[in-house]
């Protein structure tokens, strides 16, 4: 593993902790004696089916940037999109059982977690999912999203 800061080579693992499927190894650079930290995490060959049935490879940076986008401007930290984005991407694993999962299992799983969450993310989320057409979709969405309390 090479230094972020000097680029040298020889590093040594100073703590490692398993969460959620993802090894964080804390380093420390053996020439300039700074630390970082850096992640693994396995990965599989899984495809995602879309709606239109095209078929592409599982992106976690995508699941990411549309949780990201749901949280925008929300009291959520950081560290914890990057956790909610592993527990999904964990459960999108289990659930494909295989190769192939359909984007729109994706959905119901971001929003499954979402609405536990922040109501306002979710509703977020959903409009894009959904595709929410005008303002009626947002009310019934809403209605629906009391209802559950």
């Amino acid at each position: 593993m090479k230094c972020p800061y000097c680029n040298n080579e020889e590093t040594r693992v100073t703590d490692k902790r398993d969460i959620a499927g993802i090894t964080r190894r804390r380093r420390e650079c053996l020439k300039c004696g700074k630390r970082f930290t850096t992640y693994e995490r396995v990965e599989f060959d899984l495809v995602v089916v879309k709606k239109d049935g095209r078929r592409e490879k599982f992106n976690r940076e995508k699941l990411k940037t549309g949780i990201e986008k749901a949280f925008e401007k929300r009291p959520i930290s950081t560290e914890k999109i990057d956790q909610l984005t592993s527990d999904i991407e964990a459960r999108v694993y289990r659930v494909a059982k295989g190769k192939e999962i359909k984007s729109s299992k994706i959905g119901e799983i971001v929003m499954s977690k979402l609405k536990k969450i922040d109501k306002v993310a979710y509703i977020r989320f959903a409009s894009v999912y959904r595709e929410f057409a005008d303002l009626d979709d947002f009310k019934q969405e809403l209605k629906e999203l009391k209802k559950v309390k």
